[in-house]
């Protein structure tokens, strides 16, 4: 039995070694890493992915498959929840960092299969809408560039795009604002907004284009 990490890197900006380092950190012993760089989790399925659609051959029974969080999967409510099920079908355990969720088809309850299949719903719905506001936060970032309306903007993000990465990985292994100020380099008080506010914060920096 193995436990395998997938990682997708949809940006440039994004880091593949922090997101073993905290899965790692979480309490996770990865056996191997499976990763696909610059795919679009909105538009392209995992199972079309270059190295995603590996792992619909190489997963076992008795598997962990491990991700950062759904989201990672896929960013469209119908992709995850089927893929979530395909391999849970197949008696694959799939398991988030963030959160620390636990998915797996081995009940037979019904009261616990309702719950485990409502949270899968709402976690993939959830993945949907965060991608459908960034979408939108793009566009009005661009909108604004060509009419030149910082105002419109707001004020430009003290953090880039891996900084932002960075502090919700280690929010979630339970790290406080403090050590992760320190860790990297920004004021307790961005990283307190950052916690509070993780759609605000990702738009902020879709609307600089960063």
């Amino acid at each position: 039995m193995k436990t395998i990490l997938y990682a997708r890197v949809s940006t440039a900006d994004q880091n593949l070694s922090h997101q073993r380092t905290h899965a790692e950190q979480a309490g996770f012993k990865i056996d191997e890493v499976i990763a696909d760089h610059g795919v679009s989790g909105v538009s392209t399925k995992l199972s079309e992915r270059t190295e995603g659609k590996r792992l619909f051959d190489m997963l076992r029974k008795g598997d962990t498959l491990v991700v950062r969080w759904v989201d990672r999967l896929g960013r469209n409510y119908e992709d995850v929840t089927e893929t979530i099920r395909h391999f849970m079908k197949k008696g694959v355990v799939i398991r988030t960092v963030i959160n620390n969720m636990t998915f797996d088809g081995a009940t037979d309850d019904p009261i616990q299969k309702a719950v485990r299949d409502a949270l899968i719903s709402f976690m993939a719905a959830t993945a949907q809408a965060n991608a459908e506001a960034t979408k939108a936060a793009q566009r009005a970032g661009i909108d604004a560039n060509m009419g030149n309306d910082e105002k419109y903007r707001g004020k430009k993000p003290s953090y880039d795009r891996a900084t932002f990465t960075a502090v919700i990985d280690m929010l979630a292994t339970g790290q406080g604002a403090s050590a992760i100020a320190k860790a990297t380099a920004l004021t307790r008080q961005t990283v307190l907004r950052i916690r509070d506010d993780q759609a605000g914060a990702e738009a902020a920096l879709a609307k600089w284009g960063m």
